[in-house]
């Protein structure tokens, strides 16, 4: 079986189940949480039905991820011309292609990767006049950080428009990409890749409004809530999570401290960071803390889905709190005044 196998080659998944067998238990553990639910059973599946790997295969597997992995960042650091130059340099010219190869038809280089150099106001400038369509495919495919400094920089009727078609844009046809990459290369005289992927979608939204102003974020929610209650609701659920109690100043966890059903709070914490517990804890006094460590341990095990809702009860608490001004959120990328 081996030697077939080795004849045939192996496939892309075979590859990636040789790879966590040799990466071992705990690391691929790790490697498992960045997964989907579906990719875990499939890699399982491949690595439950793994002949005995030969050391020979397994060097090539090893030597491919780390060529793989040197790809990418040079390409991340400058480009695909930028890789191709220094890979050919390290490993000649036919590896060279056979690495880009491989890399590209797994990755994919992201289009508009020529406006992720562009400063956020001028990119602005020139693309405020589009179609919201167009602004939100064009936002869907750059950093958070920069993403969110033009949808800051729209009018406020804009922002929202832009907000909602981002946040239920799926797939985007590559005719229509290459075109809107083909305008905007004119605009900007820059390079352009032609490659295309999914974009868009809640999260895409959510990470955007957690990196702008408040005015920004506040703005497309209540407009969304009026015309897309249901979508509203989701990005506000994403907005804010239980772990980022974290960033909360000890005057706010004590805020919230007296609003939470201690109940809730014991289930929460069950399925939370020890950075997540201790922020709790040392905002109350040692007997209560001692009293909700003792809750804890007397639950026993519980259910993952009791623990979600729990936790986002607080949160839902938390938000409300911001609301009325009694606490604050800081926002990524913003700075908070205090008067």
């Amino acid at each position: 079986m081996v030697a077939k196998k080795r004849k045939e080659g192996f496939s892309g998944r075979e590859k990636a189940a040789i790879l966590l067998v040799i990466l071992g238990p705990e690391i691929s553990a790790q490697v498992f949480k960045h997964l989907e639910e579906e990719e875990v059973e499939q890699l399982t599946l491949e690595i439950a039905n793994l002949p005995t790997i030969p050391p020979e295969v397994k060097n090539e597997v090893i030597h491919e991820f780390q060529h793989l992995l040197v790809a990418q960042e040079f390409m991340a650091k400058g480009g695909v011309n930028y890789a191709k130059e220094l890979l050919e340099k390290a490993f000649g010219p036919e590896k060279a292609k056979e690495i880009l190869s491989k890399l590209t038809a797994q990755l994919q280089v992201r289009p508009f990767e020529f406006v992720r150099k562009t400063d956020p106001m001028q990119l602005l400038s020139v693309i405020q006049g589009e179609h919201p369509q167009t602004i939100a495919l064009i936002l869907a495919y750059l950093p958070p950080d920069q993403a969110a400094s033009v949808l800051s920089g729209l009018p406020p009727e804009i922002q929202v428009d832009v907000a909602r078609r981002l946040a239920t844009m799926d797939r985007t046809s590559p005719d229509v990409i290459r075109e809107v990459e083909r305008v905007l290369e004119r605009k900007l005289s820059a390079f352009v890749s032609q490659d295309f992927t999914m974009v868009g979608g809640i999260e895409a939204l959510v990470e955007i409004l957690n990196r702008s102003d408040r005015g920004t974020e506040k703005n497309i929610i209540e407009a969304l809530e009026e015309q897309d209650p249901e979508l509203a609701e989701e990005v506000k659920k994403r907005l804010f999570v239980f772990e980022d109690v974290i960033h909360l100043d000890d005057r706010a966890i004590q805020r919230v401290l007296r609003e939470v059903d201690m109940k809730d709070l014991a289930l929460a914490l069950k399925g939370a960071s020890e950075e997540v517990r201790e922020k709790f804890f040392k905002n109350m006094s040692k007997r209560a803390a001692q009293m909700l460590k003792e809750d804890m341990e007397y639950m026993g095990p519980v259910r993952v889905r009791d623990v979600e809702d729990a936790q986002q009860r607080i949160v839902n608490i938390i938000r409300q709190l911001e609301e009325a001004g009694e606490i604050i959120i800081a926002r990524g990328g913003e700075e908070e005044l205090i008067v």
